[in-house]
């Protein structure tokens, strides 16, 4: 019996393992753009990655740098106000995530770079990159409980 909760936690540590760096593989970023109230790319994003098939014009993007993007382009209160969410090819230079005022074809825009799995939403859910850690832990231990008693 202690041989198989052994085992039992061996594939526990592994499956946890194996799917914390999964997750790190299949890195996507919401995708469009749309400008003023209309469309759907603007802010407050009230989407996720369970209903964005049903979203006219926004698509989730599989994104190889994993780091993704959310541009402003205007004033906040502006009818114009454009918004662009995308996946950026390589990251900053420093690897930083960030927001701040930039230049992009000599426009003022409010940018935004950031890594993971749709974290260009205006909703990130970041807490899955240290849940599963825990939660795995909590559950090695619980194991190993059982094994005690």
């Amino acid at each position: 019996m202690a041989s198989s909760v052994k085992v039992g936690t061996i594939c526990v540590v592994i499956l946890g393992i194996y799917l914390h760096t999964a997750q790190g593989r299949i890195r996507r970023c919401y995708s469009c753009r749309s400008r003023g109230e209309l469309g759907d790319c603007k802010d407050p994003f009230e989407y996720n990655a369970t209903v964005i098939d049903d979203i006219k014009g926004v698509e989730a993007t599989p994104c190889a740098s994993g780091w993704c993007a959310k541009i402003i382009e205007g004033e906040t209160d502006d009818f114009d106000t454009a918004t662009e969410r995308m996946c950026v090819q390589r990251p900053p230079a420093d690897g930083e995530e960030r927001c701040s005022d930039t230049i992009i074809d000599r426009k003022r825009v409010f940018m935004c770079f950031c890594q993971g799995d749709f974290c260009n939403g205006a909703k990130s859910l970041q807490v899955v990159n240290w849940v599963l850690p825990i939660l795995f832990a909590v559950i090695v231990i619980n194991i190993n409980k059982r094994q005690i008693i």
